[in-house]
């Protein structure tokens, strides 16, 4: 009944919002809170500066509340302040899909979202959204959970339009710059790694493109979420022959620095990676997504045969591009090629590589991601890297055929 309900609230808002107001800019928050009320609950009271489309549901393991908004201008917007309440454990809120930015309200219980409304003042156009969270058990709040029976709206697919297969024999290179959008990633000083990784990112595309034998796909294109899903399914789309996801973490204890190449595993190398893996994928539920079935037993078994000829493309990939990086001056990690479940590399028939260029908690390799200089070598390592797997490639594929 509440998924009804949160996408026919959609549709009474673009009603009222039109009549309200003709907006041309992006709406913005200008103010709201989150306070615990009487019995357990908690208001929501959000003040935008316009009526936007808006829907709001609920997502299981672990719990949340999630409210959609038709784009909204999100710099400067202070959540800390936003929260006062104890029963929520933390806020996020960014760009969602193109033309979309998504508020995850992380809970501390199963809460059920007992009210909902917006209402416009007509003096001042400014609209408020006010919600009222109630305590409910948690069967309750798992029956009531998850996306909406939107197809527009379950998993954000390729939000980037490949152009289409040319006929020459150029390689399809697919660049992913980790996270975007309302999952920053690693933050150190004011710096996010989803930024970093799209200037590296575009940076490389520009010297592969250069070489005249790559065409290059990036998976997004500005500060905006891309699913994992979203970001195999665009390899796919593209025809990739190869697919390079970039990263830069951040470690809590102790210093590393150097680039790492992680190639699929069900099994982590080491624990180092399969606690990066796991945090990488916390990041991915808690923007939003209800991954739950998502793959069934059939799908995995088809999914493995499909990787058995992969794989070892793959880890030939991961060594060719630390190679690269090394023989181009760049530093590595001291060991710098791991396996880990990295959900992203799991596109059957397109080699996969999972780049960590550097780590952002290491003050030598947060100054070295902000050099031009430095992400200039670091792409040209690449780029060799890539030259030299794809001519053992090529030579090896009449023995893949046999």
């Amino acid at each position: 009944m509440f998924r009804k309900l949160a996408l026919w609230l959609v549709a009474v808002l673009w009603a009222q919002g039109a009549s309200a107001q003709d907006a041309t800019a992006l709406a913005r928050l200008v103010d709201g809170s989150l306070t615990d009320a009487r019995r357990g609950a908690v208001a929501v009271d959000l003040v935008l500066d316009q009526g936007v489309p808006w829907r709001v549901f609920t997502l299981d393991a672990p719990w949340r509340v999630v409210v959609d908004f038709k784009e909204l201008a999100t710099e400067g917007v202070a959540l800390e302040a936003l929260d006062q309440s104890d029963a929520v454990t933390g806020l996020r809120l960014g760009a969602y899909r193109p033309g979309w930015s998504r508020l995850v309200i992380g809970l501390d219980a199963p809460m059920a979202v007992a009210e909902a409304s917006l209402s416009i003042a007509p003096e001042t156009a400014q609209a408020t959204l006010s919600m009222r969270l109630s305590p409910t058990d948690a069967v309750t709040f798992a029956a009531g959970a998850g996306l909406p029976a939107d197809p527009d709206w379950g998993v954000p697919k390729a939000v980037v339009a490949p152009p289409p297969r040319d006929a020459d024999d150029r390689l399809v290179i697919v660049l992913d710059p980790g996270h975007g959008g309302i999952d920053p990633g690693a933050q150190r000083g004011g710096f996010d790694e989803a930024d970093l990784m799209l200037t590296l990112a575009r940076d490389l595309r520009e010297v592969l493109r250069r070489t005249g034998r790559y065409r290059v796909v990036l998976t997004r294109e500005e500060d905006v979420f891309v699913s994992l899903e979203g970001r195999v399914a665009i390899a796919q789309d593209a025809g990739a022959d190869l697919f390079l996801s970039l990263h830069a973490d951040a470690i809590a204890e102790g210093i590393a620095r150097g680039a790492t190449a992680y190639t699929l595993s069900d099994e982590a190398s080491d624990a180092a990676s399969a606690a990066m893996a796991e945090r990488h994928e916390r990041d991915e539920l808690l923007t939003g997504l209800d991954l739950t079935g998502t793959d069934d037993r059939i799908t995995r078994v088809l999914m493995a045969l499909a990787r058995l000829d992969n794989t070892p493309r793959s880890a030939a990939l991961a060594s060719h591009l630390i190679g690269g990086i090394k023989n181009a001056g760049g530093e590595v990690h001291k060991r710098p090629e791991r396996q880990a479940a990295f959900s992203v590399l799991k596109a059957p028939g397109i080699p996969s590589v999972l780049l960590e260029v550097g780590f952002l908690s290491t003050d030598h390799d947060l100054r070295n991601l902000q050099d031009a200089a430095w992400r200039a070598g670091m792409a040209a390592g690449i780029r060799d890297g890539i030259d030299a797997w794809a001519l053992e490639d090529a030579a090896l594929e009449e023995l893949r055929r046999r």
